[in-house]
């Protein structure tokens, strides 16, 4: 024991250590690697000791292919007291900690505070007190770092350590009194899977993190793309021109990606810079966001909307190229010029270097490029779609 307030056992591997920072997966105990007992919510006798189901198969699976350091935080209220000696505790403590490294999955610290709830205790989740190693430390990368944890104080304590949360939701209401903020606030701000099997949590690691920031300025326009590829579809635009806006925002809740652009162009000029460079921003961004390319569906198409049928095809094989059929009637369609919605997905294609072929039917002029947009994030949903059990790249050539 470390003073009365937490147990903090060093068990470091070098399979654990990796170049620079180390990620660290902050790991609960009760209701995470054991299903916790219920009413007493205390784990004091060997008949209470039931594992999670799949925690040795995927807890071991991501501490063999992995890169994180696996450190225990546990909150045991009054442990040591008359209602929950030591003795009790222990012993069980053992056997879960040697059950789980007989399996590879090595702890490579360990903390359990002892607190009772109404003590407000500092060492206390989502309290980090037990935690100030981790804290302006160069060895540890903690924005990239995980809690795993069934209560909202875990996601709470997330957000106090400046990572991201993991949650294995049973019950909402359990540790709500002792955080400082909303559920829907920690869901928008730091978690970022919800879900009750280590399946899902081992899938979730395995797959990169396909989010970016990009900027592009120039002396006509300031762009600026946020862009989650594994998103849900929000979107946030903003290119001062509205019809634009509403297009883009097509992109987002069709093709399931978090998507937000703020464009300051010339649009005292008119429309061209600001269209034309958005397209670039976003195809560059696309780039970044697709890395890689391993495990990529690579291609993608096609979208009937009442009288206009629109089909785009789109191939992330490295090289633009762009065959349009669409004409338009109409000047403009809100304040978007007719002739822009060309340049845009060419100068799209220029800068993702993919192919695209568009092509649209119709009588009713914005439902057919309102067609043409939804069937363009359509696609995109499914060329950048993850087979996160295939690494390979989508090319006889060895390159995209």
């Amino acid at each position: 024991m470390n003073n009365n307030n937490n147990q903090h056992s060093q068990d470091s591997t070098a399979s654990n250590k990796i170049n620079g920072a180390r990620k660290i997966l902050f790991i609960d105990r009760d209701g995470v690697l054991v299903k916790e007992p219920p009413i007493t919510y205390q784990l004091d006798s060997f008949d209470q000791l039931v594992f999670y189901p799949n925690v040795f198969k995927y807890l071991g699976k991501i501490a063999a292919e992995f890169n994180f350091e696996l450190v225990m935080v546990t909150n045991q209220d009054g442990l040591g007291t008359a209602s929950f000696p030591e003795n009790t505790f222990l012993p069980i403590q053992n056997l879960l900690v040697n059950s789980l490294k007989n399996e590879g999955i090595h702890f490579s610290d360990i903390y359990i505070d002892k607190t009772l709830p109404e003590q407000n205790a500092p060492t206390r989740k989502p309290g980090v007190a037990m935690l100030s190693k981790y804290f302006n430390n160069p060895d540890y990368d903690l924005v990239n770092s995980f809690v795993i944890g069934d209560r909202i104080t875990d996601m709470q304590l997330a957000k106090n350590l400046g990572a991201k949360g993991i949650w294995l939701n049973t019950d909402e209401s359990k540790g709500a009194a002792e955080v400082n903020t909303t559920i829907e606030a920690l869901r928008k701000e730091v978690i970022v899977l919800e879900s009750l099997d280590w399946k899902d949590i081992y899938e979730f690691l395995k797959s990169p993190d396909r989010k970016v920031q990009h900027d592009r300025i120039t002396n006509e326009t300031k762009i600026k793309v946020n862009i989650n590829l594994d998103g849900k579809g929000n979107s946030s635009i903003s290119t001062g021109l509205p019809f634009f806006d509403h297009m883009l925002d097509q992109l987002a809740r069709h093709g399931n990606i978090d998507l937000a652009i703020e464009c300051k162009g010339d649009l005292h000029i008119d429309e061209h810079h600001t269209i034309e460079d958005t397209g670039l921003a976003l195809g560059e961004a696309m780039v970044k966001a697709l890395g890689d390319k391993r495990g990529i569906e690579r291609y993608g198409y096609l979208l009937p909307m009442d009288d206009c049928l629109a089909q785009v095809a789109i191939d992330f094989g490295g090289r633009n190229w762009i065959v349009w059929e669409a004409e338009f009637k109409r000047e403009k369609i809100g304040d978007m010029p007719t002739e822009m919605f060309f340049h845009f997905f060419k100068s799209f294609s220029d800068a993702a270097k993919c192919n695209l072929n568009i092509k649209a039917s119709g009588d009713n002029e914005h439902h057919k490029i309102e067609s043409i947009f939804k069937a363009f994030a359509k696609a995109i949903k499914m060329a950048v779609k993850k087979d996160i059990n295939n690494d390979s790249l989508p090319s006889t050539k060895g390159v995209l």
